[in-house]
């Protein structure tokens, strides 16, 4: 069911008092939990959670916020998760959904009962600026060069996944990219260059689940095990067929590890 009344429109699917708000990627939006991509959302309602899947401000039917920033887009976060009310929330983030969460819960521990950080780290590139900017500039090189977020989808997406992964996995995504509006993504990758929150990952006293690909260049399992060592009370799984978008190329696998944690950490039959 797609909620538009809210602080963020979102896709939302089962009941109960665990909710659990799936947080998508630059490139993506709320249809990366869907029955059709990942099928994350209703693999949690099955199990007994209430899911949410929130398209970020000026994504899908959200509306955009100004300034496009960190600190905004974690505000619209804790906005949802307070118009949902659930007696527990857990925050499940893929990439900058990843960072958003972390955001957030820097600014606000009390929003979230639990995390799960995919594919996502706790700072963008290399401190200094010189790189965040080069990266910028390649980026949105082919944008400023008119080929869209479409023809950008058709350059990045097969360069993140694993080799092998089903070309219909790889269409899906490629899709979901080019409609995310080109000045959203470009306020998106600003908001994300600056992003750094490597000293808060030790207030994080949550359970927390970190995730990524063994596949992943972007966040790269060694990166994963650095972000989880710095965490209290952390796991990390690294999915061996999986690449930046685990959730989509092996759904099955990301959705048996997520479920598992919650099961242990954030059961729905003690809603």
């Amino acid at each position: 069911m797609l909620v538009t009344a809210a602080p963020l429109a979102h896709l939302r699917w089962g009941e109960g008092n665990v909710a659990v708000v799936l947080l998508h990627g630059v490139g993506g939006g709320r249809e990366a939990w869907a029955a059709a991509m990942s099928g994350t959302g209703p693999a949690l309602a099955a199990a007994g959670y209430l899911a949410i899947a929130a398209d970020f401000p000026g994504y899908g039917a959200s509306a955009t916020i100004a300034p496009y920033d960190m600190p905004g887009l974690a505000a619209a976060v804790g906005a949802l998760v307070e118009f949902i009310g659930a007696r527990r929330t857990v925050l499940v983030g893929h990439s900058m959904g990843g960072m958003v969460a972390q955001e957030l819960v820097a600014r606000a521990p009390q929003c979230a009962q639990a995390l799960a950080i995919c594919n996502s780290s706790p700072a963008f590139g290399k401190p200094g600026g010189d790189w965040q900017q080069q990266f910028l500039r390649e980026r949105f090189a082919p944008l400023d060069a008119g080929l869209g977020l479409a023809g950008l989808a058709a350059r990045l997406v097969p360069a993140m996944v694993a080799p092998g992964t089903a070309a219909e996995r790889i269409a899906a995504a490629q899709q979901m990219m080019a409609l995310v509006p080109e000045a959203t993504y470009r306020s998106a990758l600003a908001a994300l260059v600056a992003f750094d929150q490597r000293e808060a990952l030790a207030r994080i006293r949550v359970p927390t689940l970190v995730l990524t690909g063994a596949h992943d260049r972007t966040a790269a399992p060694a990166v994963a095990e650095r972000m989880a060592a710095h965490i209290a009370v952390a796991e990390l799984v690294v999915l061996a067929d999986a690449g930046h978008l685990s959730n989509i190329e092996t759904p099955d696998a990301f959705n048996r590890t997520l479920l598992d944690f919650l099961q242990r950490h954030m059961p729905a039959a003690g809603a």
